[in-house]
């Protein structure tokens, strides 16, 4: 029994120590020009210099019925320009309305 304990432990010490001589890579998956959820997202500002990022978002929210507000601008090549969905104020009569474009 000991042998097969000494055993596994050796085989966990050296996957173990393969992991660690390999170098972390974050640049593997792509990240894409625009994420979101129902709670807000991201547009990349390369993104944004070729659509019009305000619409992108409107129409983003209001798919999930609520409105955009833009949150922050990184304005350089790299940067992403951020925003929430927030619900639609108290005393609006209807609905965000979805945009085609």
């Amino acid at each position: 029994m000991r042998i097969i304990a000494a055993a596994g432990l050796l085989a966990s010490l050296v996957v173990s120590g393969m992991m660690a001589s390999q170098s972390a890579r974050a640049d593997i998956l792509p990240v894409p020009p625009f994420k979101g959820n129902d709670t807000g997202g991201i547009i990349a500002y390369s993104m944004a210099t070729q659509v019009d990022a305000r619409q992108v978002a409107v129409d983003h929210c209001a798919r999930y019925g609520k409105v955009a507000k833009f949150l922050a601008v990184q304005a350089y090549e790299g940067g992403y320009i951020s925003f929430s969905c927030r619900w639609v104020p108290y005393g609006a009569a209807d609905r965000p309305l979805r945009t085609l474009y």
